[in-house]
């Protein structure tokens, strides 16, 4: 597989997560074993097995990575046993046909930037990633997809990439760890979990704390997460006067992160674009709804009115009063955590990573992409009269 980063990497996220819970049941339930391909990091060994997934990390964060990828790609497919390449296009494309050959391969998707790569990065490289996104439906036309969203595979779709070729296959949830905790007093309570980054709105949930706090003068705003964007937003906090009623709890361990979800009264999920957004699950998953923007990967996550409340993007006018009804509602509030808890219910890692393997063996030996189950409950994820279209 061939992913940027592995979850030990100080900049690792949801992407992350996903590839670890489902290779590391792909190791253990299915006999399927993982080698990653990712970048390295201070104190990150150069080879590491983990799990049950080996990381062979190479190169450092940005394009020494992508530089010396092919290489080192090339050097582990000739010491053989790998039936399958897996692309993990959550960043930039890695056109692997340009250096690897005679292995088949199959495309996983969180989601694509587009235009909104413009907001989060520099010029030259936002260029780059919107022309090497360009070229998808031309290099990756006839490859497999495994995609985490609805509205991701119809983001691909739109540009030019066979349906038929496209698998839905959620995010997971460990119901073990995320559940809810003993019932105690909520304290108005707003949580953002994520990266402190220009896509994720965090900007927009600052705008809109002073509308949430005009109502609810005791509540209380909890950032956890760290990113490139912590110092702009932790200005913006203090030169808004928001700092005695807004923390900034930085990157924290994954139990201290449940405590945070388990305590939340609602999650604020402000992202511009998303590929799924596990938060919400993972939120959902311990009882907590949430106040999420109307955008792709949320709109799948989020059943608006029934585990949360979705509303515009970019407006902080909205998003106040969305957070402001959960807070003010306990009614609201009750029926929206019963319908998350039931919601997240449907999603569980075994079942992601079983779909997984159908897909990935069927694909190794260049067998028919098969149809899968549908998580969602929207309807049957490849109909009957599509089987064996595909790969």
């Amino acid at each position: 597989m061939l992913n940027e980063r592995d979850l030990a990497h100080p900049l690792a996220g949801g992407v992350e997560v996903h590839l670890e819970e489902i290779a590391s049941r792909l190791h253990d339930r299915h006999g399927i074993e993982t080698t990653v391909l990712c970048a390295g990091f201070e104190g990150g060994a150069a080879d590491e097995t983990r799990r049950g997934i080996r990381y062979l990390r190479d190169g450092d964060r940005g394009f020494s990575y992508y530089a010396r990828l092919p290489g080192r790609a090339r050097r582990e497919l000739e010491c053989g046993g790998y039936d399958l390449v897996v692309e993990n296009l959550c960043k930039l494309l890695f056109f692997s046909p340009l250096y690897l050959s005679g292995v088949p391969r199959l495309a996983l998707v969180h989601h694509l930037f587009g235009l909104s790569a413009f907001r989060q990065v520099s010029v030259p490289i936002a260029t780059y990633v919107a022309l090497t996104e360009a070229l998808l439906p031309i290099a990756y036309r006839s490859w497999p997809f495994v995609v985490v969203s609805p509205s991701t595979r119809d983001d691909l779709v739109r540009r030019g990439l066979p349906r038929r070729n496209i698998r839905v296959i959620p995010n997971g949830l460990d119901h073990e760890r995320f559940h809810p905790g003993p019932l105690d007093p909520r304290n108005d309570l707003v949580l953002f979990v994520g990266r402190l980054e220009h896509y994720k709105g965090v900007d927009v949930l600052l705008e809109a704390w002073p509308r949430v706090l005009a109502k609810r003068p005791g509540a209380r705003l909890v950032l956890v997460g760290a990113g490139s964007g912590e110092a702009e937003l932790r200005r913006r906090a203090s030169s808004g006067g928001l700092s005695a009623s807004v923390s900034f709890e930085g990157f924290v361990s994954e139990e201290e992160k449940i405590g945070w979800l388990r305590r939340a009264t609602v999650l604020a999920q402000p992202s511009h674009k998303e590929g799924w957004g596990l938060t919400v699950l993972e939120a959902n998953a311990c009882g907590t709804p949430v106040v999420a923007t109307a955008v792709p990967g949320l709109r799948d996550s989020v059943r608006d009115g029934k585990t949360g409340l979705l509303v515009a993007r970019g407006d902080s006018a909205a998003l106040a009063d969305g957070l402001v009804r959960v807070l003010e509602d306990p009614a609201l509030r009750a029926e929206l955590a019963r319908g998350a808890l039931a919601w997240a219910r449907r999603f569980r890692w075994d079942d992601v990573a079983a779909a997984f393997a159908d897909v990935a063996t069927a694909v190794a030996a260049r067998r028919p992409v098969p149809a899968i189950d549908d998580f969602l409950g929207d309807g049957p994820e490849a109909a009957p009269s599509s089987r064996g279209a595909g790969a």
